[in-house]
């Protein structure tokens, strides 16, 4: 006996939709999470769309429920987490690097300490040749060029931690300034995004910017030498973000939080952070697929990460973030 050609059909195994997640916020893991979503979505055939919009961005479309998920490098508070009904959790770790563009300078040959960095971002030190640059620069011929600075315009969580590590470092920027995904700026062009700011200081001679670390690499900037906080000079990298990392606390009130600028060790860079994701506490089933995805990224993007001089997470920390899944983001 044949069957119906209906019946048939309703004996077949349906097969599952692919799924589209939609994010958006910090432009520091962006280089990373575009091509982990490329990966993910060859594997699974799922789709992650993320708008680089900065974490300011994020975590405002979080918060008012027009993303899936948030990506932010200033992690939330556990009140403001309450408040806006979200759950956190880290992901990946990364590092600010200030870079310059002058004539003959290249990558590790210039260096800044905090209190010449301050004052520069205070505008107090406006030219390239000023006796406080040469005098930590004996063997560079500085130009008589006056220094712009470029800054980012939107919230960013890279700005976060570039001024939370001033404020540490620097009692006169702390009482001034301050810190924040934006800040009253003393001086300055503003650009918009990573991107913005590395395109302007690759552009404009004289300039001097901050941007994740990937987004230098990538356009080929300059980096300086920082100090870490027992004052040796040292390079943004894969090795000096993951000494940073190693002082992380990462728990606070059972939720996920913390900023690891300006870290005690000899080898800590300074400028080092993590990126962490946002998701809302009442959309159970949409995050079920957000945290397939990062469950995926944790098993399989490790390579992907650290090719970018990204820090993948500790396994001990993994581990910790996906009990924080179980216990309360999937139950």
């Amino acid at each position: 006996m044949i069957l119906p050609l209906f019946i048939l059909a309703c004996q077949k195994v349906e097969e599952k939709k692919p799924v589209v997640i939609n994010g958006a916020g910090s432009t520091f893991i962006y280089p990373l999470l575009s091509k982990w979503s490329y990966n993910y979505h060859n594997e699974t055939k799922n789709q992650i769309n993320y708008q680089s919009i900065g974490s300011g961005g994020g975590i405002k479309q979080v918060t008012e429920r027009t993303v899936d998920f948030g990506a932010t490098d200033r992690p939330l508070d556990v009140k403001e987490l309450d408040s806006a009904g979200l759950f956190q959790f880290p992901v990946v770790i990364g590092g600010v690097a200030v870079v310059v563009n002058l004539p003959n300078v290249k990558s590790g040959e210039m260096k800044l300490d905090e209190k010449t960095l301050c004052d520069i971002f205070l505008g107090k030190i406006q030219n390239w040749n000023d006796e406080r640059i040469r005098k930590l620069n004996p063997n560079l011929k500085l130009p008589n060029t006056k220094i712009t600075i470029v800054r980012r315009s939107d919230g960013s969580g890279t700005t976060f931690l570039f001024t939370n590590y001033l404020s540490k470092a620097c009692n006169e920027w702390k009482e001034k300034v301050g810190f924040g995904t934006s800040v009253n700026w003393p001086v300055g062009i503003g650009a918009k995004g990573n991107e913005g700011v590395s395109n302007y200081v690759k552009q404009n001679e004289g300039t001097i910017g901050y941007v994740e670390y990937a987004y230098a690499k990538e356009n080929n900037l300059v980096y300086v030498l920082l100090p870490s906080k027992k004052g040796i000079f040292l390079e943004p990298s894969l090795k000096t973000f993951q000494e940073a990392s190693k002082y992380a606390n990462w728990v606070k009130e059972n939720h996920f939080y913390e900023v690891i600028t300006y870290a005690e060790g000899d080898s800590a860079y300074p400028i080092t952070g993590a990126v962490f994701v946002l998701v809302p506490r009442e959309k159970k089933e949409k995050n079920k697929d957000v945290i397939e995805f990062y469950k995926w990224s944790f098993e399989k993007g490790d390579s992907t990460a650290i090719s970018l001089d990204y820090v993948p997470l500790p396994k001990e920390t993994k581990e910790l973030v996906s009990s924080y899944w179980n216990e309360y983001i999937l139950k």
